[in-house]
């Protein structure tokens, strides 16, 4: 079959002009880690937002850089496919070049590692305690096959210098 990726900004927020490449993106992400049939959406949201998701779902009152919404359900599209709903992705667009800085990556680098790592908890994978160290060989499954898709799909961008307004 295939996966289908629904892309938003929050509410206010301009569109990105890369909009379109991020979904592209976790096409490929969800196809290269033998995801079939799932259904997933990503909000791009300011700091504000993350941060009121975090404290509503996960009592934790502060800004986040990624957060996951793991659904699973399964339905029937006016086609007859089936589709699992895999969840919902929120990332903070103001979260993501303080990351990009602090590990010293691109925002391109960064924005993916982020996609992958939502695209994973709503599969059901989890890394505990254990979080990505730079430099450092991930010892947790969800962690190495993040790296392992990351590293599968380093030659496609999502943002560039030209992209990012």
């Amino acid at each position: 079959m295939a996966n289908r990726v629904l892309v938003s900004v929050e509410d206010g927020m301009s569109e990105p002009a890369w909009l379109s490449k991020a979904e592209s993106f976790l096409l490929k992400a969800l196809e290269s880690a033998g995801y079939d049939g799932e259904e997933l959406s990503v909000m791009f949201c300011s700091d504000s937002c993350i941060r009121k998701l975090n404290r509503e779902y996960r009592n934790i009152d502060e800004e986040t850089d990624v957060l996951s919404f793991e659904d699973g359900s399964r339905y029937t599209d006016e086609n007859g496919l089936e589709w699992t709903a895999a969840g919902d992705i929120a990332v903070s667009l103001e979260t993501l070049p303080k990351n990009a800085a602090y590990f010293e990556v691109s925002e391109d680098e960064e924005l993916k590692q982020l996609l992958i790592h939502g695209m994973l908890h709503l599969n059901g994978l989890d890394h505990g305690d254990e979080h990505v160290i730079r430099g450092k060989e991930p010892v947790c499954p969800m962690l190495r096959k993040q790296k392992e898709l990351l590293e599968a799909l380093r030659q496609e961008t999502i943002l560039t210098e030209a992209s990012k307004g």
